[in-house]
């Protein structure tokens, strides 16, 4: 049998040509793929004779497991239970890119190597799959792994079934492998992202202030603690909104009300809340009881870190009522100076916390 090999344009790939190297794929055949880092093989994962024949061409142990691919950061969640903040730290700063993650798999006492690629050619593959896809590097083990379709085919030709040609591999050297099983990510293998990497971004105490289109109270919240820990690199200080849908900016009564203080807001753009964000987040403060409902209905495992703003704020009888922060959009400029003044009674406390 002899390789089908299809030229591709990185910049600009052929949809219909990776549509059908997904359905090769799908009927249980081998596909050569580009990522930014080397050259991969693909397979169906959940196909028993396509990861068997898979093994035998990779000429690969059978105790030495696959490592997968997927197309969107929060898909992680269909491979593992975690919930440990660090790995959606670390996957929300690296991916997609050259970096795979080992987390416990939803099979009690395994685990399973899982990668987003940075390459419109993989990810697209990955996508139009519909199934899971094991991603090994496209070389027989214990040879170099390829940068190119050309050095894929000297191990590899008439032993898959297609092989696409997208020119050079950006990085041309492996990705990053981390432990994630363990308290503290460990680096078992090595490459672009480092230890020092790993420990600098799982490291910092995330804290992520939520109201609703993220133009008012999370700004002014989020730029009163980020000028109070000025300075601390062991603080990460994030807004984001329950309905976002423009990354507008920062409505001119907050940028005006926070330059009062001193404080630029002017380059603020609007986020909408997410599941990585959430999950990546120590603590998460919300402006209302609203608010605290609409993230717990989307991510319910972050439960113990959701606060009301209101809770570090000092208030002689805390009812259910006073515990919202009301919301000063639309309205006269001095109800936003009483909103900064509110909101900045509870940084004050949050500041002495972290």
């Amino acid at each position: 049998m002899k390789t089908e090999i299809i030229k591709l344009d990185p910049a600009y790939p052929d949809l219909k040509q990776i549509a059908y190297c997904a359905k090769v794929i799908r009927k249980g055949g081998l596909v050569v793929f580009p990522t930014e880092t080397v050259y991969g093989i693909a397979a169906d994962f959940s196909n028993p004779q396509a990861m068997k024949r898979l093994r035998e061409v990779k000429k690969r142990a059978d105790d030495k497991p696959f490592s997968i691919l997927i197309s969107q950061t929060d898909l992680i969640s269909n491979y593992t239970p975690t919930t440990d903040p660090k790995l959606f730290k670390l996957i929300y700063e690296c991916w997609p890119g050259p970096l795979t993650v080992v987390v416990p798999s939803e099979e009690e006492g395994q685990t399973i190597g899982v990668r987003m690629p940075d390459h419109p050619v993989a990810l697209r593959l990955v996508q139009d799959l519909q199934c899971t896809i094991a991603a090994p590097s496209a070389n027989i083990e214990g040879n170099e792994p390829p940068k190119t379709c050309v050095e894929a085919l000297r191990d590899l030709d008439g032993l898959v079934d297609v092989a696409i040609d997208a020119g050079t591999a950006r990085i041309g050297a492996g990705s990053s492998v981390i432990d994630m099983t363990k308290e503290d990510p460990v680096v078992l293998r090595g490459g672009v992202i480092t230890q020092e990497d790993v420990n600098r971004i799982t490291g910092k105490k995330t804290i992520l202030f939520v109201c609703t289109g993220n133009s008012c109270r999370s700004v002014m919240a989020e730029y009163l603690l980020k000028s109070a820990v000025q300075g601390r690199d062991d603080i990460e200080v994030m807004s984001a909104g329950t309905g976002v849908f423009i990354r507008s900016a920062a409505s001119s009564e907050t940028v005006a009300v926070l330059a009062e203080e001193g404080i630029d807001a002017t380059s603020h753009l609007a986020q909408p809340i997410n599941t990585i964000l959430l999950k990546k987040s120590d603590m998460i403060i919300v402006m209302t009881r609203n608010h605290r409902i609409q993230v717990l209905e989307r991510v319910p495992e972050v439960e113990h870190r959701v606060y009301l703003l209101k809770e570090f704020a000092d208030i002689p009888f805390k009812d259910e009522g006073s515990l919202d922060v009301p919301d000063p959009i639309g309205k006269s400029r001095g109800l936003y100076k009483d909103c900064l003044v509110e909101i900045k009674e509870a940084i004050h406390k949050i500041e002495e916390l972290v």
